[in-house]
């Protein structure tokens, strides 16, 4: 409403006043919190202003302390790098072999081993100051062991002969490093020719046996030669005119020789040689009620790695026939299995400790007897629980006879090999006695796969080996490997000259065969695995 021509006062609107004072109220919030900011500021500024003021002082107060902080603290990083200046100089190493330089580390010759010359460096007592070691020595073969112990791997130039190489790693204390990267673990499927030794010795080679060292001993006539892993021959260990029966490695530094009796002379028997120098050291012997005897002794046979016995097959003058057991801790005679009728254990062939029969498998064959008996003997109650023979088989000389067996080692089954190189096996879990047992010869067809003949001209016989699961067969001048459960031909190793093998021997993972015509051996390796 208009009154007088003046402005009315308007009422305010709803909530308009309400929203009034809710916005004086804000600002007078706002000025209130503003204050007390600007308070805390110049405060806290007074504050900042207070402790720069007692900072100036306390620099003021320290700085004649400065050149001595400054001193100490260029000590310590003076130490700190003659620390690692003097670990990175203890940690590298130079050789001066020869005139020509060489740098490594003092974890490549660690490597070594502290046996050795290189790892003796870093004895407590080495003087880590010295800028080099001179040695006289040949540089080449230093490389070439100084690459072993940085990768574990053994390349050796063609410019560098193989037993100058050895000569030098036993200079520096490697020769077992250079030994145990020469060669893989055995396999049989990837056995290569490494060498072939010729014999010095004349006429045809009686045994070879390998050393658990990759050794070998050869046994001609009278004489056993012994060969180190390097193939060098050391003295050889002469019988003075005794015919060697059989030779086996107790360990690699011991062999022992089994003779046969001298007539007219208490001699013979079974003796142990030291294998570097050839020297008797220690004669075994038997004694029938408490009364020495003289004896020929045959086949031998080691009841194994954990287990101190020897065993070998003994002929006497009078009733000294049987299988004679000695302790090797002693040496003396532990017991004697004596004959048995229908028998022949004084001319056994081939004697085999089975550990899982806790028996020995005794095998006496064609042609030193007209019928093949294969036997366990139990020492124990002296009993023969399990036998098997060919008696009453056997009729012509073009039946199956059995010319070699031994025992495989799931201890299950006897494998044997006849004349036209057929395997079969006998279970030693069916029925026992030669009655029963003459015909239990599970025969395999591989001849008639082979087409083999028997040859007309005068041959060695076969012979059979284990190892590490693998059957090995030798005929002629071949070795044939067989694998897997199924006993599958999987290799043949053989060679072009050297005529027929009449013995071959595994050990030290080696194999080696001894041949009959040319008197030489051959060494098979298994080629060391690549490193990609």
């Amino acid at each position: 409403m208009r009154n007088g021509g003046c402005c009315p006062k308007l009422d305010p609107l709803p909530g308009e006043e309400e929203s009034a004072v809710r916005t004086s109220h804000w600002r007078k919030e706002l000025e209130r919190r503003r204050d007390s900011v600007e308070r805390e500021t110049d405060g806290s500024n007074m504050k900042t202003a207070t402790r720069k003021k007692d900072g100036e002082k306390e620099v003021r107060a320290m700085a004649p302390l400065a050149p001595q902080l400054c001193s100490r603290l260029a000590q310590k990083a003076m130490m700190r790098s003659s620390v690692t200046k003097s670990m990175a100089s203890r940690d590298r190493v130079r050789f001066n072999v020869g005139g020509q330089l060489f740098e490594t580390t003092s974890t490549t010759l660690a490597n070594a081993g502290r046996d050795s010359m290189l790892g003796a460096l870093l004895d407590d007592s080495w003087n880590p100051g010295q800028p080099e070691y001179f040695l006289d020595r040949n540089p080449a073969c230093f490389s070439v062991l100084l690459d072993l112990l940085r990768t574990g791997a053994l390349h050796i130039p063609a410019n560098v002969p193989q037993k100058l190489l050895y000569r030098e790693a036993l200079y520096y204390g490697l020769l077992d490093h250079v030994r145990n990267a020469k060669w893989g673990p055995f396999d049989g499927n990837r056995l290569r020719l490494a060498d072939s030794v010729p014999g010095r010795a004349p006429g045809d080679g009686t045994a070879i046996r390998a050393a658990p060292d990759g050794g070998c001993c050869v046994a001609h006539g009278s004489v056993v030669h012994v060969y180190n892993w390097m193939l060098e021959e050391r003295r050889p260990i002469s019988l003075d005119y005794q015919q060697v029966n059989d030779v086996g490695y107790i360990d690699a530094d011991s062999i022992v020789i089994t003779a046969r009796e001298r007539l007219g002379r208490a001699e013979g028997g079974m003796a142990v040689f030291s294998a570097a120098t050839g020297e008797l050291q220690h004669r075994f012997r038997v004694e029938h009620g408490q009364q020495p005897k003289s004896f020929t002794a045959g086949a031998l046979s080691l009841a194994g790695p954990d287990d101190n016995r020897i065993f070998s097959s003994c002929k006497g003058r009078l009733n000294e026939y049987g299988i004679g057991m000695w302790d090797l801790n002693t040496g003396q005679q532990g017991d004697f299995f004596y004959e048995l009728p229908g028998c022949s254990l004084g001319d056994a062939d081939i004697l085999q400790w089975l550990p899982s029969k806790n028996c020995l498998m005794v095998a006496t064959l064609f042609p030193r007897t007209d019928n093949c008996f294969i036997g366990l003997l139990d020492f124990r109650a002296k009993t023969i629980p399990w036998s098997w023979s060919d008696a009453g088989i056997v009729v012509t000389l073009e039946d199956k006879r059995v010319l070699h067996a031994i025992a495989m080692e799931d201890g299950h089954s006897i494998c044997v090999i006849n004349q036209y190189e057929d395997l079969g096996f006998i279970d030693l879990r069916a029925g026992t006695g030669t009655n029963s047992a003459g015909t239990g010869v599970r025969w395999s067809s591989r001849s008639k796969l082979m087409n083999r003949k028997v040859p007309f001209e005068e041959s060695c016989y076969p012979k059979l080996a284990t190892h590490n699961g693998q059957l090995f067969s030798c005929m002629n001048d071949s070795i044939s490997v067989f694998s897997g459960s199924e006993h599958v031909l999987t290799s043949t190793l053989s060679r072009s000259y050297g005529g027929s093998i009449c013995d071959f021997s595994i050990g030290g993972d080696r194999l080696f065969a001894l041949h009959n015509e040319d008197n030489v051996f051959d060494v098979w390796e298994t080629s060391p695995s690549p490193i990609i």
